[in-house]
């Protein structure tokens, strides 16, 4: 009896297992060697995060960091398009508009991942070729190691859809260089390639075609320390020659984004902006102007206090900021316009920076009580 029992449990076991590494899987979760790999699997969807996703992915990094077979966590998306364009925002907005648990559970779920990555134990590396959008952001920053190719495209977008840049921003972006932070939190600029790791967001710079035999080095690791990892990275980085000679391409403006960003009201950013009157200064300007007038009073905010706070703190803080957007109006028009119709004008209301008051920013920013995020 007790051996037909057993090969019950070994054959229930396998189809658990087959089950994962189905190709209709949304993220396979697989052990190789003394790495766990985690592979966001929705290429259509360009990797996007979805809930049942966040939730298979953080009890496995919980579990992985407890075993002492696993020395490392490997993340990568499929498809050769993105890492992670970001979480599934439509998902979100339906059910947010008809006052379903989703738009709670889902940023609870998200922000309680993106923890679990900033405060793994195991090192943990993630190889962010091609998109890499807010949530994938999220799944990505917070951890070790983060590997760029030239193909890895970085941005914020949220203020262009009447949410702030979440997952965690309001405590990395601050503590990016000068004002760099503030500068792609408000505008939404999208940085490239090599210029992903001058900026700070990614550690490492490899060769988009390298990663498979990078992954495979890491794999082959025998029970690595963070230094034996973070060498064998340095040695593919040290090796990868594509964009070497090109400067920064905020460089030349570094100078005047410290100086135009650091304002302390989004209202100042703007007047000095007009005042700079630069082509650089005029087309933040015009950028900004299509931005959620709520949104950047959000996001500054949330990057000035974040810039002093703890990443849980951060984390508890944007919780109460995605529950004000999700019953706000201007995150569900900015979904339409920019998502679903594609009309790319949305009408923000209030409309201008002058209409969102002080105390409604400060609402937003309340604690929530019992509702607040836990971790």
């Amino acid at each position: 009896r007790l051996r037909a029992l057993n090969r019950l449990q070994v054959i229930l076991q396998h189809l658990k297992m087959s089950k994962q590494t189905d190709s209709t899987t949304e993220v396979l979760l697989e052990k190789k060697g003394g790495a766990g790999i985690i592979t966001l699997n929705r290429p259509k969807a360009l990797n996007a995060l979805n809930l049942s996703m966040i939730q298979q992915i953080y009890p496995q990094i919980k579990a992985w960091e407890q075993d002492p077979e696993t020395f490392l966590i490997i993340i990568k998306g499929t498809g050769g398009k993105a890492f992670c364009a970001g979480g599934d925002i439509r998902a979100i907005t339906e059910a947010g508009k008809v006052g379903d648990k989703l738009s709670q559970d889902f940023f609870r779920g998200e922000y309680r991942l993106n923890n679990a990555i900033g405060t793994c134990k195991k090192p943990y590396v993630a190889l962010i070729d091609g998109i890499t959008m807010g949530g994938g952001v999220g799944v990505s920053v917070h951890g070790h190691f983060r590997v760029a190719t030239e193909k890895t495209v970085f941005a914020m977008p949220e203020t262009a859809i009447g949410l702030f840049p979440d997952v965690g921003g309001g405590y990395f972006l601050p503590r990016l260089s000068g004002k760099i932070g503030y500068y792609l939190a408000l505008t939404g600029c999208r940085l490239k390639g090599r210029d992903v790791l001058k900026v700070g967001i990614a550690t490492h710079f490899v060769e988009s075609e390298k990663l498979p035999a990078l992954e495979k080095d890491l794999i082959a690791l025998k029970s690595p320390s963070k230094e034996k990892i973070a060498d064998l990275l340095n040695s593919y980085h040290m090796k990868c020659t594509i964009d070497q000679e090109k400067e920064f391409v905020l460089d030349e403006h570094m100078e005047k984004i410290n100086s135009l960003f650091s304002a302390n009201s989004v209202e100042e950013i703007v007047k000095k902006l007009k005042q700079d009157g630069s082509p650089f200064a005029m087309k933040q300007l015009e950028t900004m102007n299509k931005m959620s007038p709520t949104s950047l009073k959000l996001t500054l905010r949330q990057l000035r206090e974040g810039a002093s706070m703890s990443l849980q703190e951060v984390l508890r803080m944007e919780y109460r900021l995605s529950q004000a957007c999700m019953k706000g109006h201007d995150f569900y028009e900015g979904v339409r316009a920019v998502l679903i119709d594609k009309d790319q004008s949305p009408k923000w209301k209030p409309a201008t920076l002058e209409e969102v008051s002080d105390e409604f920013v400060d609402n937003c920013f309340r604690p929530l009580g019992n509702d607040d995020l836990k971790l």
